[in-house]
């Protein structure tokens, strides 16, 4: 019985260089966490003032002071 050899050969790869991702620096994570933070706070600031305003609008003294209490996490 013969025994099967394997020959391998080695060609240059002469493709485009493909690089690993690098991981996004911590700095710029948290940078960009906080930047979405602040926006997200700010909209809800404004819709809660919206709802203030109306309830002030409208006269409607339990909404207000239910809406105020929580006016006031926004503002300290």
């Amino acid at each position: 019985m013969k025994k099967e050899k394997l020959v391998y050969r080695m060609y240059r790869y002469k493709g485009d260089v493909l690089h690993a991702r690098k991981e996004i620096p911590y700095e710029i994570r948290l940078t960009s966490r906080l930047i979405l933070d602040e926006i997200c706070l700010n909209w809800n600031k404004m819709k809660l003032e919206e709802k203030l305003n109306h309830a002030i609008d409208t006269n409607n003294k339990e909404a207000f002071f239910r809406l105020s209490e929580v006016y006031k996490s926004y503002v300290w």
